[in-house]
C-alpha cells in the first residue's frame, strides 16, 4: 500500500501535548505527514485537506463540515485525539468517511478525578485543611460520623466509558453501587457488581451521587430542582461530565441552603466560570477547571491511540475505535 498522506490539524501549543517523539516516529515510519495550525475554514485549509488521505484532529482543530470534506474526497479516515468527535466533525461526514476517537484514556482519567473528588468530600479534606491553615487545634474528643465510603450507597448516573471506569475504581471500597442509564444493559451492570435502578430512586437513596453521563437533548438539566430536592440532607454531588446536566440555578439554591455539598469539574455556563459567579464564593462546593482529563500523560496516551489508528490504516487493517453516525445520539 502506498504511504498515506496525513494532515495533523493541531495548534502549535497543543501539538507537543498530543504527539510525543515516539508517536511522531511512528507517523514517520508509515506515512507522509505534515501539521497545520489553521483553526478556521479557508481556501488554504481546504487545499491541504484535498491532498490528504487521513486527517488527525485535536481540541484546537477546526470543525470539519461536509463542504470541507465532501463526499468523494480523498480523505478516508479522520482520527481524533479525544472522545468528542461530535463537536469536531459534521454528522453527514460520518456517512462516507471512517471516524475514530480515543476516548478510553480520557475515561480512566475522568474516573480517577471522580473518585478523588468523592473521597475529598466524604473525608472532609477541605475543612480539615482550612483548620490547619487557621491554626486550629483539634482534640481526640472531636469526631464526626460518616467519614468513610465503606457501607455507603453510591449513585452513578451514566454507564458509558467513564461510568464503567469509575465502577471499577470504586469497587474495592465496599460500597453499594447503584446505576442509572437508560441505555445500559441490566445484566452488564449486574456483572460489574452494581444495580440498575431508576433516577428518582437513585437520588433519594444515595448519599454520594456521581454524574458521568453524556450531555444530549435528553440529559440537558437532567438534575433539576425536583431531583435536587429529593436528595437527602448531607448528600455529596460530584459532576465530572458536563455542566449542562444540572440546572445550575437550582443547584446554587440548594448549595445556599447548605443541605448538600458538591464538587464540580464542569459548570454551566461553560468553563471558564466567570470570576464573579456565586459558585466561586459558596463554602460547600469544590470547583476544578475542567481538568479531569487534562494531564500531559493523558494527552500523550490519547495521541498514541489516534496514531495507532493511522498505523492500522497504513497497514490495511480495520480501525479499532470507530464512531458511527448512529452513536452520536448518545454522545456529548
Amino acid at each position: 500500500m502506498t504511504r498515506p498522506s496525513v494532515l495533523v490539524l493541531a495548534s502549535e501549543s497543543l501539538f507537543p501535548h498530543f504527539f510525543s517523539e515516539a508517536s511522531q516516529k511512528k507517523l514517520d515510519e508509515v506515512s507522509n505527514w505534515r501539521c497545520s495550525s489553521l483553526r478556521e475554514d479557508s481556501a488554504e485549509l481546504r487545499g491541504l485537506i484535498a491532498n490528504a488521505d487521513v486527517l488527525m484532529t485535536t481540541w484546537h482543530s477546526p470543525f470539519l463540515t461536509k463542504e470541507m470534506v465532501p463526499a468523494g474526497t480523498r480523505v478516508k479516515l479522520i482520527a481524533h485525539c479525544g472522545g468528542e468527535v461530535k463537536v469536531r466533525v459534521a454528522e453527514e461526514v460520518f456517512d462516507y468517511i471512517t471516524v475514530t476517537n480515543a476516548a478510553e484514556p480520557m475515561a480512566r482519567g475522568v474516573a480517577e478525578m471522580a473518585l478523588a473528588l468523592v473521597l475529598t468530600l466524604v473525608r472532609r479534606i477541605p475543612g480539615y485543611a482550612a483548620e490547619m491553615r487557621n491554626g486550629e487545634i483539634r482534640s481526640n474528643e472531636q469526631v464526626s460520623e460518616g467519614e468513610t465510603l465503606a457501607g455507603r450507597k453510591v449513585g452513578l448516573v451514566g454507564y458509558g466509558r467513564i461510568g464503567r471506569a469509575f465502577a471499577r475504581l470504586i469497587k474495592p471500597f465496599e460500597i453499594d453501587l447503584l446505576v442509572n442509564d437508560p441505555y445500559a444493559q441490566k445484566q452488564t451492570v449486574k456483572e460489574s457488581g452494581a444495580t440498575l435502578i431508576d433516577l428518582d430512586q437513585l437520588v433519594s437513596t444515595c448519599s454520594v451521587i456521581v454524574l458521568a453521563a453524556a450531555l444530549t437533548s435528553e440529559t440537558f438539566h437532567l438534575i433539576d430542582k425536583r431531583l435536587l430536592s429529593k436528595m437527602a440532607d448531607g448528600t455529596f454531588l460530584v459532576n465530572v461530565a458536563r455542566g449542562g446536566l444540572i440546572d445550575m440555578e437550582a443547584l446554587v439554591g440548594e448549595l445556599r441552603s447548605g443541605r448538600i455539598t458538591a464538587a464540580l469539574d464542569v459548570t454551566d455556563p461553560l468553563e471558564p466560570l466567570p470570576r464573579d459567579h456565586e459558585l466561586r464564593k459558596l463554602p460547600n462546593v469544590i470547583l476544578t477547571p475542567h481538568i479531569a482529563a487534562g494531564g500531559i500523560e493523558m494527552r500523550r496516551e490519547i495521541g498514541a491511540v489516534a496514531v495507532s489508528e493511522v498505523v492500522r490504516f497504513a497497514s490495511g487493517l480495520p480501525p479499532v475505535n470507530v464512531v458511527t453516525r448512529e452513536m452520536l445520539a448518545t454522545m456529548t
